[in-house]
């Protein structure tokens, strides 16, 4: 049985999930860069240091991410604590258009369903099915963590607002995606409340990444934040809750 407690972070050859697997690294933990590409998982993890490994990791197949299960296992026989951090906004990779201008395309009265079949794929059935792999081995853990990267603009509660800022850009496509993320969250949470693993979801902001074209105002470190402090979370912390690094608690 490897003797420190292993992390497993999905997309974290880049942007926030990088950055989180750089500093649970300096928590102690040896880090699996969860990477759709071996080649960019290598390179992140060489980037981070010796308690880093490159882990093949594709959230929409089940194969990849079964023979990861089965790597984790073999190789290191557990698994404290699953970041869910891989997430896609889009698939158009549209160059140098504003979230606002992607926004008017994907209404619910013009969005290709092929798009938002195929940003869910990743952000809400690739969450389900890499933390239903996972659990076995954070069942076997002495406390294990599992950690949702969602939103802010997935909150129906503050969508509801008409004076929230980001109302306008709520639909169908990314933000809807972290709504049912906010759910899926709160379902696993009940389920695995009798256990000691705790779920949680946080919100990183408006982090400046890859996934929003860099528009974001925060920088990675400032995104990063509360997904660590939620993966550190103790025997007595929460489970269950939607929360930010300085907002606090954010409401479903």
């Amino acid at each position: 049985m490897h003797d420190k407690p292993v992390a497993l972070v999905t997309g974290a050859n880049q942007g926030i999930g990088l950055q989180i697997a750089r500093e649970l690294v300096t928590h102690g933990f040896t880090v699996l860069v969860g990477s759709r590409s071996l080649g960019r998982g290598e390179a992140a993890a060489s980037e981070i240091g010796p308690d880093a490994r490159a882990i093949q990791l594709d959230v929409t197949d089940q194969s990849s991410i079964a023979a990861a299960a089965a790597r984790i296992r073999s190789e290191l026989g557990r698994l404290d604590a699953l970041v869910n951090n891989a997430a896609i906004s889009n698939t158009s990779k549209r160059q140098g258009q504003s979230v606002e201008d992607y926004a008017k395309l994907t209404r619910p009265s013009n969005v290709s369903l092929d798009e938002v079949r195929a940003v869910w794929e990743t952000n809400v059935f690739g969450v389900l099915a890499v933390t239903q792999a996972m659990l076995p081995l954070l069942r076997e853990a002495p406390a294990g963590r599992i950690v949702n990267v969602s939103s802010g603009v997935g909150s129906l509660t503050r969508n509801a607002d008409p004076a929230f800022p980001y109302r306008s850009i709520f639909g169908p496509v990314y933000p809807a995606s972290k709504t049912a993320l906010n759910a899926m969250t709160l379902a696993m949470a009940i389920e695995l409340e009798p256990t000691r693993i705790k779920v949680n979801a946080v919100s990183p902001g408006f982090t400046k990444t890859n996934l929003n074209g860099y528009q974001g105002t925060e920088t990675v470190e400032e995104g990063a934040r509360e997904a660590v402090r939620v993966a550190l979370l103790g025997p007595d912390g929460p489970t269950g809750m939607f929360t930010h690094a300085t907002l606090g608690t954010i409401p479903w």
